[in-house]
């Protein structure tokens, strides 16, 4: 698939780490470092302005690394770029750490897939039809 982008960053288009990555790196844009204090949120730009075709959106997740070692995530997960959305891509990252956390320009803050998406068309009906969970809630899957 190609997709439209204009880059007004100061770094590469992003890329995917290896061959069979789902996500693509997205780099902070930043003119000074920025500093997220504990459960402090910011919005994060990336200089990336993109054009989706219809029928896709761009989901933006964060890294594992990030979250795993400094407590550092994606406050919308994901967060979804529309197909009519033109302005800059932005990265809500929040602070869940109990420590500062300085985001440096052209550090890898989060990942964007691309993904393909249907839309639907309501069809209310009276009764739906019945499977073996029934109205089983949160854990009421099984425990293997």
């Amino acid at each position: 698939m190609n997709l439209l982008v204009i880059n007004r960053s100061h770094h590469p288009l992003p890329q995917y780490a290896t061959p069979l990555s789902a996500g693509l790196d997205l780099r902070a844009n930043l003119d000074a470092p920025v500093t997220l204090q504990p459960l402090e949120r910011r919005l994060i730009p990336t200089g990336l302005f993109l054009a989706l075709p219809a029928g896709y959106e761009a989901q933006v997740r964060p890294r594992s690394g990030l979250a795993l070692k400094k407590g550092i995530t994606v406050l919308n997960t994901p967060g979804t770029i529309d197909a009519d959305y033109r302005g800059e891509v932005g990265v809500i990252l929040v602070n869940l750490s109990g420590e500062p956390f300085i985001v440096e320009d052209g550090e890898r803050i989060a990942q964007m897939v691309v993904a393909r998406h249907e839309r639907v068309e309501w069809q209310p009906v009276e009764v739906l039809p019945e499977t073996e969970r029934g109205a089983g809630g949160f854990g009421h899957s099984g425990t293997k």
